[in-house]
């Protein structure tokens, strides 16, 4: 097979190549249907270690890339099967109201997790949802803020009854607000469960636990989001990903032709920003689960409006 033809014992590579995949595929149980896709697989997993190693000789902050739970995907597949490619669509954005301005300057560091504003982190499987789960995880700080109360909402309830937004097929925080709205508020996760495929829709008013007024679109100046984040709670946001895929810890600082700030692929939820050895980041809940990255945290670095992270933040409002 191939697999042996690319490992020949006499090379070192090879045989480390084999048992790092093997390593691979026993810690995130994967099994493939053939010798055949195993040896695609193989290779796939070769090229992205490649990739990885590139981001890491590169990278200006802390960050350590290499095997990920995607370390076996193309980028196609992964962006496929995890993005979100409408973010990208300009024309697509419904228009909101600017934010008011923040009061006070940001505080030197800030973290909604220590208020007991932010829900576990959640995994959106397989399906490009990722804007459903931007939204609810604003919404929920959104809700604590004004109610004390921290409850999980249903982003499933958005996949299925949303039909401004395309399911799994990627949407946009913008119009998710307004669906909310249209609806009557969010039911949450226990009663409106995730399945990560669209189904019909299932809401019902009665369960209703949470509802938002409005929506606003916050500035793009990176001090102001993290004073306006610290203000009034954690901020829907979205960035390019591909430095991602192959990241586990540290701050991530990539190189701009790696991260395209105007190639924006993936929602997510700023919760918190600080500094850690003098660098600057964003502590950003991702919907990957709890088995990626920091504990289901991206660490990005904050300032120079990185990966396109201060072009599309915005926040439900609660009155």
């Amino acid at each position: 097979t191939l697999l042996k033809q690319k490992c020949q014992p006499e090379s070192v590579d090879s045989v480390e190549l084999l048992g790092q995949f093997k390593e691979f595929m026993i810690r995130y149980n994967r099994s493939y249907s053939s010798q055949g896709e195993a040896d695609r697989r193989l290779l796939i997993f070769h090229d992205n270690l490649k990739t990885a190693e590139k981001l890491q000789a590169l990278d200006q902050g802390t960050a350590e890339y290499g095997v990920t739970k995607f370390s076996d995907l193309t980028e196609e597949e992964f962006r496929s099967l995890y993005l979100n490619p409408l973010l990208n669509q300009q024309n697509l954005q419904r228009a909101m109201k600017p934010a008011a301005m923040p009061r006070e300057p940001a505080p030197p560091s800030w973290d909604w997790r220590e208020h007991g504003a932010v829900s576990p982190v959640k995994n959106q499987g397989m399906c490009g949802s990722c804007w459903a789960f931007s939204v609810t995880g604003n919404i929920e700080g959104q809700w604590f803020v004004k109610t004390g109360q921290l409850v999980s909402l249903s982003e499933q309830e958005l996949v299925d009854c949303d039909t401004l937004d395309q399911a799994c097929g990627g949407g946009l925080p913008s119009n998710a607000y307004e669906a909310i709205e249209k609806l009557g508020g969010l039911e949450t996760e226990t009663d409106y469960s995730y399945t990560g495929k669209k189904q019909s829709c299932d809401f019902t008013n009665d369960k209703v636990t949470a509802y938002i007024n409005s929506s606003v679109e916050l500035s793009k100046d990176e001090n102001e989001i993290a004073a306006w984040l610290a203000e009034n709670g954690p901020v829907s946001v979205a960035l390019n990903a591909f430095a991602m895929q192959f990241y586990r810890k540290g701050i991530s600082h990539p190189l701009k032709i790696f991260c395209n700030p105007w190639m924006i692929d993936h929602a997510v939820l700023l919760v918190g920003y600080g500094e850690r050895e003098g660098k600057p980041f964003w502590a950003i809940k991702n919907s990957w689960g709890e088995d990626y990255g920091e504990q289901g945290y991206y660490y990005l670095y904050r300032g120079s409006g990185l990966c396109g992270i201060n072009k599309m933040c915005s926040s439900a409002v609660v009155n």
